[in-house]
């Protein structure tokens, strides 16, 4: 057992390091010179997303260099369900952001083992939060613990949300009674939650395992719960990487935020 504490207390201290050198990368081109290009329509990526992707794989590796890697701007590796130990990476989440020169953009990194994650680090350089956990261990918010909110009523709950489904009013409709802040990169929005400062997140678009694994911990080890909306953890690194759906929350409003959804939620966001 002192082993295996004492290895994670190594891996949670290298995704701290990993995510500090990648945000020292990404505040260098903020509101900078840098190329723009498009994965597909609307999927934007920039020269900044590679080189923070370039500097924490850089870092994990020469530390961990049997370790596994998925990352948005990499191809998925072969025999990845396989690996025991994968590391998941979102170099910029909130690219869009980014580029527009909004500082609501985080450096994500999570450790999964066996489909759950284990240590965790999401850090926005610009306004320099840095939130980590690993599991057992808590949540902190620049080295201090914090905690998800203890709401327990939806009149005047803070919910995080996105410009695009506030556009498409896939949700908020169904909240008449709650605040609606809008923070595009999720990961963000999930750190939020777990230090306690937005109540909730509820999100009906797809994210991969890169957008959320990392926020997932920190929100459990802040004391709250993330779910899809039928109650279910998620898993990661499975063969789809995709998660249709998402609610995470303190503990106390998780059951009303999922029964307020449960009749509401469009058809094809349902798992």
């Amino acid at each position: 057992m002192a082993n295996l504490e004492y290895k994670l207390g190594s891996d949670h201290a290298l995704a701290l390091n990993a995510a500090r050198a990648g945000g020292m990368v990404a505040k260098s081109f903020f509101r900078g010179h840098f190329e723009v290009y498009e994965k597909k329509p609307g999927d934007p990526v920039s020269d900044a997303d590679i080189a923070v992707n370039k500097k924490i794989v850089s870092i994990i590796r020469t530390s961990r260099p049997h370790d596994t890697f998925i990352s948005e701007e990499m191809p998925l590796p072969s025999k990845r369900s396989e690996a025991k130990r994968v590391w998941i990476i979102d170099p910029i989440d909130g690219t869009k952001a980014f580029i527009e020169g909004i500082a609501e953009f985080a450096i994500s990194i999570a450790l999964v083992c066996n489909q759950e994650s284990i240590a965790a680090a999401v850090y926005n350089p610009i306004t320099d939060q840095l939130f980590d956990a690993f599991k057992g261990g808590g949540t902190r918010l620049n080295g201090k613990k914090v905690a998800t909110s203890n709401v327990s009523a939806l009149p005047d709950l803070v919910l995080g949300t996105s410009k695009n489904e506030l556009r498409q009013q896939l949700w908020s409709h169904l909240f008449p009674e709650a605040i609606l802040r809008q923070v595009d990169a999720i990961a963000y929005k999930l750190a939020l939650v777990a230090a306690g400062k937005l109540d909730g997140v509820i999100a009906f678009r797809p994210k991969s395992d890169w957008d959320i694994a990392a926020g997932d911990l920190l929100v459990r080890e802040g004391g709250g719960i993330m779910t899809d909306i039928v109650g279910a953890p998620h898993k990661y690194n499975q063969n789809n990487i995709l998660h249709e759906n998402l609610i995470a929350s303190g503990a106390a409003i998780h059951p009303v935020l999922l029964e307020r959804v449960k009749t509401g939620a469009p058809k094809s966001t349902r798992v």
